[in-house]
């Protein structure tokens, strides 16, 4: 990108924010060495950001996590912005800005964030991208990791602007809704034999809560403790975004983007890649309820997400 684009300040931090990162779908085919994944939470939010502003999809943006930060745009012309997920309020020069739609600043202009509405994490796209640094071949943040760091105060953030069309929006009907109780499928599986039927049916008839104490690594979910029907280690093996773990004090955990490589405890399923959006967008003490589904229902589910980006992207590139 940057070889045939030229490289600016765009945006002065004002304030950071709680917790703001760069975010791209993540760091893949390093998992065997020990490296996370780690990578945007709610990766329907983070495409659809880049679409918008015209971005390939794996572009990095900005996750914007609870309060937002204070930005002031310092790029000598205008850049186009898209801001998606959790609705956070945010504010171009104190009046409404526009979610789920592509819109220009310009220099001296002020990006802020006001009252919380719904959905955990926001991104950030512009168009042309940021210039974030790179670390096994993804831009994304892993601060326990040691890959980059969530933003500073006064801390300039650099990218490639272009000029891109503006007021390009997603239908209201296809903007997700971020409820503080959601349903969730799940495949089940590896372990599913570690636990009693009696016990996989409490499972299902529970709604599980999702501790405050959760975070990008993991969502650590209070409900009645499940009982193991046989030892509760395993031999570790490779663990998958959304992989439901179930440790020795029977409170399932939910490993999410910044999950760890490996794990040792029997998982009892793993929630599907369509379903992680909205379980990335629950809010602390938000509820959980889970129901099986099969295989093949999970891909149909992806293929028809996978449809929907593609001829977002076709239409809004040939607009």
């Amino acid at each position: 990108m940057s070889d045939h684009m030229q490289k600016q300040t765009i945006f002065q931090v004002h304030k950071p924010g709680v917790l703001t990162t760069f975010q791209d779908l993540g760091r893949y085919g390093f998992q065997q060495y020990g490296v996370p994944v780690s990578g945007a939470m709610d990766h329907f939010a983070l495409q659809m950001a880049n679409i918008l502003v015209g971005n390939d999809r794996d572009t990095v943006c900005l996750e914007v996590t609870l309060v937002g930060p204070v930005l002031d745009v310092s790029s000598p012309e205008p850049i186009t912005v898209a801001i998606t997920g959790a609705a956070l309020g945010p504010n171009l020069n104190g009046n409404p800005a526009p979610m789920w739609q592509s819109f220009k600043m310009k220099r001296g202009d002020r990006l802020t964030f006001g009252k919380h509405q719904e959905g955990v994490r926001a991104y950030i796209a512009v168009a042309g991208g940021f210039d974030a640094p790179a670390f096994f071949q993804s831009q994304s943040t892993d601060v326990k990791s040691g890959f980059g760091q969530q933003l500073q105060r006064d801390q300039s953030i650099n990218g490639f602007p272009v000029k891109s069309p503006s007021g390009i929006g997603l239908s209201p009907m296809a903007i997700p809704a971020y409820p503080s109780a959601i349903n969730v499928s799940i495949v089940e599986g590896p372990h599913i034999d570690h636990f009693s039927k009696q016990e996989l049916d409490r499972f299902y008839s529970t709604a599980h809560t999702v501790d405050a104490n959760s975070n990008r690594m993991g969502y650590r979910l209070n409900s009645e403790p499940m009982i193991h029907k046989q030892s509760v280690d395993i031999w570790s093996d490779a663990i998958p975004f959304g992989g439901i773990q179930i440790p020795g004090n029977g409170q399932p955990i939910i490993l999410m983007a910044e999950r760890q490589t490996t794990g040792g405890y029997p998982r009892i399923g793993t929630v599907i890649s369509t379903d992680l959006p909205k379980l990335a967008q629950l809010v602390p003490n938000g509820e959980i309820r889970f129901s099986p589904i099969s295989v093949e229902a999970a891909q149909e589910r992806a293929v028809q997400m996978e449809t929907f980006l593609f001829k977002m992207d076709t239409f809004i590139r040939n607009y």
